[in-house]
């Protein structure tokens, strides 16, 4: 298959979300980043789990996808993360999504109540019959795709045509996606936890990587480096970054803070709060995290 030519690929940022000191999302702030990843050369931009998308209302998950959508004015594709803990909830969300301009979505398995496979499968094929754009199934430890879970899926239904994958350890996952591509319609596949694994994922077929958008020109040029085969100076670039990643890379809560230091520092957002309840870095974090930003002249 020609993936360039047929599918969306390359560095697809997860947005994190402005909030004042008082939970109030700013929205001049949102289209400034959307611009700036842009600018930056990303191939799409995603509303999801690191844009603290579960302590949205539900006005707001509409309002901030409408703003990202018409920031983004058709230059890269948008996506939207429509998961909940029904197949009601989330067939309401993807549909409405659809309608507001989202170019594909992501969705993750309930994760509450122990829910049989046969159900899971149900509740992806429920939301995939009612919209028109392509799904990335998102695999995380809370509520993982397996490999051949995930081809079953994808030749069922069109729609379920991409798969994020997050559960550790994620080679194996690519290699055995890789090895069910040979013979079967497997979903494309796109890396994500922070672009931590980004280099072997890329070895084994990974068409793409859903960072934190902090640092989106590096992804881009590390992505589009290997996609010329320049292997050593796209891995060399990368491992630089490696400190950073890590960094960034502890978990929600944390994680939610982090990234929007740095697009403070970097003049992107005005302020850099997470929506509580959400677990602080100390200041012993943030002075490693700057000098970390020093020593890459960011």
């Amino acid at each position: 298959m020609n993936y360039k030519k047929k599918i969306m690929r390359g560095v697809f940022p997860i947005l994190s979300t402005p909030f004042d000191q008082n939970g109030d999302i700013i929205f001049d702030d949102l289209i400034s980043e959307v611009e700036w990843g842009i600018e930056s050369g990303v191939s799409g931009l995603a509303v999801a789990l690191a844009s603290e998308v579960y302590k949205f209302t539900e006005s707001e998950r509409d309002k901030v996808l409408d703003t990202v959508v018409k920031a983004a004015k058709g230059r890269i594709k948008v996506v939207m993360n429509t998961g909940g803990e029904s197949n009601k909830i989330c067939i309401e969300y993807s549909k409405k999504a659809e309608y507001l301009g989202a170019d594909a979505l992501m969705i993750a398995p309930p994760i509450f109540g122990g829910i049989h496979q046969n159900e899971i499968k149900k509740y992806f094929l429920d939301v995939a019959e009612n919209v028109s754009i392509p799904i990335f199934m998102q695999d995380i430890g809370e509520s993982p795709v397996p490999p051949d879970f995930a081809v079953e899926l994808s030749n069922s239904n069109a729609n379920l045509k991409y798969i994020k994958v997050e559960v550790p350890p994620t080679i194996p996952r690519f290699n055995r996606l890789k090895e069910l591509s040979k013979n079967e319609n497997a979903p494309i596949p796109f890396g994500g936890a922070g672009g931590l694994f980004m280099i072997e994922e890329l070895r084994r077929g990974s068409q793409g990587t859903m960072p934190v958008c902090a640092v989106p020109e590096m992804f881009v040029k590390v992505f589009d480096l290997w996609n010329e085969g320049k292997e050593i100076e796209a891995e060399d670039i990368f491992h630089r970054y490696i400190p950073l990643i890590r960094t960034l890379g502890q978990g929600l809560g944390i994680w939610n803070w982090l990234p929007k230091i740095i697009l403070k520092r970097r003049g992107i957002f005005s302020q850099a709060f997470a929506r509580r309840p959400s677990l602080q870095p100390d200041r012993n974090q943030i002075e490693e995290l700057n000098r970390q930003l020093d020593k890459l002249d960011l």
